[in-house]
């Protein structure tokens, strides 16, 4: 995998035969078990499972945060595990979107600063009119000169996601995005992230334990004890609370057997 010439076409994401482990003393804890995914250009995907499935570490070793014990992930035809740290430090400025359950947002800045603020770190000129365009998009019209102190968790979370929309990425990892939210916001923010998803040449990733997000996005791949086992093209609320409900009990039966 080291250009987009073996990959799939249309191939956004690709992860091939990945492990991670974590040193825990004298062992190891082994998360994640041969996983291997692909995510298309155009295409929303959820990631679901039980808690401790692995989905927040899939995530983070597909967006280059976290590098493999061992296998192959590449982003728009680009060897991660191959790349320099400069590299991989370009790959996330230039192409790459993240929406993670904390804000990050800098505090002693308005809200107008914090989603300017990855052009300015690019030495680039402040767009501002993308930039008040994305604040609209998820209902914070007129909020750019809010201090963050200022603004509820869930309204924090909204200017985080604006920072995100207003850098056009190619890629967007999500984890949680709407955890924080109420229902409209919420609706919002989903909407923005289709859009993305949806367009020719991009795509997103979400982590969620929320039926009715994983049933707004195109397939729901789902993830047991580091493994992905199962998948749903087209989902419904109702076919993904099902599965989800049946690998729940699953877990919770092994975890018995295991005491």
């Amino acid at each position: 995998m080291t250009n987009s010439s073996t990959q799939p076409v249309g191939a956004l994401i690709v992860a091939e035969h990945v492990f991670k482990s974590y040193p825990v003393g004298s062992s190891t804890v082994d998360i994640l078990k041969d996983v291997s995914l692909t995510v298309s250009e155009g295409e929303v995907c959820a990631i679901m499972g039980p808690s401790g499935s692995g989905k927040s570490t899939m995530l983070y070793c597909l967006a280059g945060l976290e590098k493999p014990t061992s296998g192959e992930v590449a982003l728009l035809g680009r060897s991660l595990t191959r790349s320099t740290r400069k590299q991989l430090a370009e790959l996330r400025r230039s192409e790459l979107g993240f929406v993670f359950q904390s804000y990050n947002l800098m505090p002693t800045l308005p809200v107008f600063e914090n989603v300017a603020l990855p052009f300015r770190l690019r030495g680039e000129r402040v767009d501002r009119a993308r930039i008040e365009e994305a604040l609209s998009s998820v209902g914070l019209a007129g909020r750019g000169s809010s201090q963050p102190s200022s603004m509820s968790g869930g309204e924090q979370q909204r200017v985080a996601i604006a920072r995100v929309l207003a850098q056009r990425p190619r890629i967007v990892f999500a984890d949680e995005p709407t955890g924080a939210l109420d229902s409209r916001a919420g609706r919002l923010v989903l909407s923005e992230l289709r859009r993305i998803g949806g367009a020719p040449g991009q795509c997103v990733l979400i982590v969620t334990h929320d039926p009715a997000v994983a049933a707004s996005c195109d397939r729901v791949v789902f993830m047991r004890d580091g493994r992905l086992v199962d998948q749903i093209s087209s989902p419904t609320t109702e076919s993904v609370a099902s599965l989800l409900a049946a690998l729940e009990a699953r877990s919770e039966a092994v975890s018995e057997e295991a005491a």
